[in-house]
C-alpha cells in the first residue's frame, strides 16, 4: 500500500510545485525572503491551487509514513520532480526528450535498488527524547541559516540554488517532523503528541521551507529552483529518520556502499531531468534567463 500512496503523493507535489512556480514568478522580486511575499501569493488562486496539491500531498505522504519509515517513503516522494517534469511538458506542450527519460529511468532504479539493498525498517524503540530532537532541530535551522546568509550575498540564480536547498532542508525535517509527531500520538495519545517538540518543528519547519521555496521559485526558474529542494529533502529526511527516529537501513560495506552509489544516482537522474527545457518553460518566468543580480531585475 506505501508505493502507490508515495508515488501518488510525489504526483501532487509535484503539480503543485509547477503551479507555485508559475504565480511565485510573477512577485515583485522585492518581497524575496520576506512574508509579504507569501501574503501577495494568498491572493492569487492559481498559487492556492498548487498548495492545495501539494497539501494533499503531504497529507497522503504523512499516511505513507505511517506505513513505513522515512528512508522508505523519501525516495518514492522525490519523484516529485519526475512529475513536474511531465506537467510542465503538459503546459509548455513540449515533447519529453531522451534525456529526461534517461533521467526519469536512471531515478527510478535507483529508487529500487535502493530499497532492495538498503531494507528500510521501522526498530522497535519510540521516537528520541526532547532534548535530541531540540538538538537535531537547532543544529538543521543553522544551516539553513548559513544558507540563506551565503545566498543574500550572491547573484539570483545561485541564490535561488541555495534557498531551494535550504527549503529541502526544512522539507526533509518536516518529513521526519511528521513522523515524529504520529509516532507519538500513535504510542502515547494526541496530549502526549503536543507536549513533545515534535508538531511545532514540523509548523515551524512547513512555515519557513514554503518561504524559501517560493523566494527560490522568484529568484529563477524551475529547473534552477526545484531540483535542489528535490535532491536535499531526501537525504536530509532519511538521515533525520536514522539518526531520531530509529529507523534502521543496511549496515554492512556492500550495502553501504550500494546505497551511497543508489544516492548518487538518485541525484544524476534529479540533474538530468533539471537541466530539462520543459521545466524551464512550465514557469512564466522561463521564456528568459533568471536575471544575474536584484540590480539587474526590473
Amino acid at each position: 500500500m506505501v508505493y502507490p500512496v508515495g508515488v501518488l503523493a510525489a504526483v501532487l507535489v509535484g503539480l503543485g510545485y509547477v503551479l507555485q512556480q508559475r504565480v511565485a514568478a510573477t512577485a515583485p522580486l522585492t518581497e524575496m525572503l520576506h512574508f509579504r511575499l507569501l501574503w501577495d501569493l494568498m491572493h492569487r488562486p492559481l498559487w492556492w491551487a498548487g498548495i492545495g496539491a501539494m497539501a494533499l500531498g503531504q497529507v497522503l505522504s504523512g499516511w505513507a509514513l505511517q506505513l513505513a519509515t522515512v528512508a522508505l517513503v523519501e525516495p518514492l516522494t522525490s519523484t516529485s520532480l519526475l512529475f513536474a517534469l511531465i506537467f510542465s511538458s503538459l503546459l509548455s506542450r513540449n515533447r519529453i526528450k531522451w534525456t529526461e527519460v534517461a533521467g526519469a529511468a536512471l531515478l527510478s532504479a535507483a529508487l529500487a535498488v535502493f530499497i532492495l539493498i538498503g531494507n528500510p525498517h521501522s526498530s522497535s524503540t519510540d521516537h528520541a527524547d526532547n532534548a535530541v530532537v531540540v538538538l537535531a532541530m537547532i543544529c538543521v535551522l543553522a544551516t539553513v541559516a548559513i544558507l540563506v546568509s551565503i545566498a543574500r550575498r550572491r547573484a539570483l540564480v545561485v541564490e535561488s540554488i541555495l534557498l531551494s536547498a535550504g527549503a529541502g532542508v526544512l522539507y526533509g525535517l518536516q518529513d521526519a517532523s511528521t513522523r515524529g509527531t504520529l509516532v507519538a500520538f500513535d504510542h502515547h495519545g494526541a496530549m502526549h503528541a503536543l507536549i513533545t517538540a515534535w508538531p511545532y518543528m514540523l509548523v515551524a519547519a512547513a512555515a519557513i521551507g514554503i518561504l524559501l521555496a517560493q523566494s527560490a521559485f522568484k529568484a529563477a526558474r524551475l529547473d534552477y529552483s526545484l531540483p535542489p529542494i528535490t535532491a536535499v529533502e531526501p537525504v536530509v529526511g532519511i538521515l533525520l529518520g536514522v539518526t531520531l527516529l530509529g529507523d534502521k537501513l543496511s549496515v554492512t560495506a556492500l550495502g553501504l556502499a550500494m546505497e551511497c552509489l543508489c544516492l548518487v544516482a538518485m541525484v544524476a537522474g534529479v540533474a538530468m531531468i533539471a537541466r530539462s527545457a520543459n521545466l524551464a518553460a512550465g514557469g512564466v518566468a522561463a521564456v528568459s534567463p533568471a536575471p544575474a543580480s536584484r540590480a539587474d531585475s526590473p
